[in-house]
């Protein structure tokens, strides 16, 4: 059982993102903007609520952009300086001067699975938070990252989040079987990734949050391809589970499925009427 507590967030940001081709042709698909702030902003924010300021982040070509967002501008700053519009970049600069932020690159597109085990470097042998920016989650109260960090300090394992999706998406996510042990708590059972509805275990879908013990690194790196040929997180969270425990956590708030261009339009019309309200 370890012990230590979650200091560090791994987010994977190599993807190509083509379902917003052409304007991920140049721009990684984690710097489009919901409203002002690029969605990796949004990711950071979330693991700094949760306590964390260790930010670990696996890139790829094209993907500098992401660096250049959380460092300072000194030409910007100084054209903005004494402006109103120096209050613009408040939070971002927060985030610079609070953050230790870490990079690496995936080399090949190998799956989720293999993107987290990329981010072994930077992580080390403890246990870590992993945000999928794609995934926007909103919350009156905690963030998502810091209601699981709650959990893992009682049950010290691997969770995921997880929500009700409605039978016919189960193809579009990795599926949880398990056994409710506390309210919105399950002790995962079985694991499948994008099955055919008719096939799905449940209709609980985990999403991009994910707290992880070190382990899981030793067993990915035994972990044979699966579903298209990728390394499958799911697959090796599956493994982990049947020799401990993996409990999946359905959590309070709300998510955007900003990979898909109508989740992204969605979260943009949500926070649009929230910043009116």
């Amino acid at each position: 059982m370890n012990s230590a507590p979650i200091k560090k967030c791994l987010f994977p940001a190599a993807g190509y993102g083509t379902r917003f081709l052409p304007a991920t042709k140049a721009t990684p698909k984690e710097m489009l903007p919901v409203l002002t702030k690029p969605l990796i902003q949004y990711g950071v924010e979330e693991a700094v609520e949760a306590g964390i300021n260790t930010m670990a982040i696996v890139t790829g070509r094209g993907k500098r952009a992401l660096e250049d967002h959380f460092d300072r501008s000194y030409e910007l700053e100084h054209q903005i300086e004494g402006s109103s519009k120096e209050l613009l970049m408040t939070d971002i600069r927060t985030i610079i001067r609070e953050c230790t932020f870490s990079y690496t690159r995936q080399v090949e597109m190998k799956g989720l699975g293999h993107a987290i085990l990329t981010g072994e470097t930077l992580i080390g042998h403890e246990p870590f938070a992993v945000v999928l920016a794609d995934d926007l989650c909103d919350n009156d109260g905690d963030g998502v990252l810091a209601q699981m960090i709650e959990l893992y300090k009682k049950h010290k394992c691997s969770i995921v989040a997880i929500e009700e999706v409605p039978k016919e998406d189960t193809s579009k996510y990795g599926v949880i079987a398990g056994d409710e042990i506390e309210e919105n708590v399950f002790q995962i059972t079985d694991m499948v990734e994008k099955p055919d509805p008719k096939d799905a275990p449940s209709n609980l879908a985990i999403i991009g949050r994910y707290i992880l013990t070190p382990d899981i690194f030793d067993i990915i790196r035994e972990t044979k391809p699966g579903k298209g040929g990728e390394i499958q997180i799911t697959d090796a969270l599956l493994e982990q589970a049947k020799n401990g425990k993996v409990l999946a956590y359905k959590f309070q708030g709300q998510r955007f499925d900003c990979g898909s261009v109508d989740g992204f339009v969605e979260a943009t019309n949500y926070f649009y009427k929230k910043s009116k309200a």
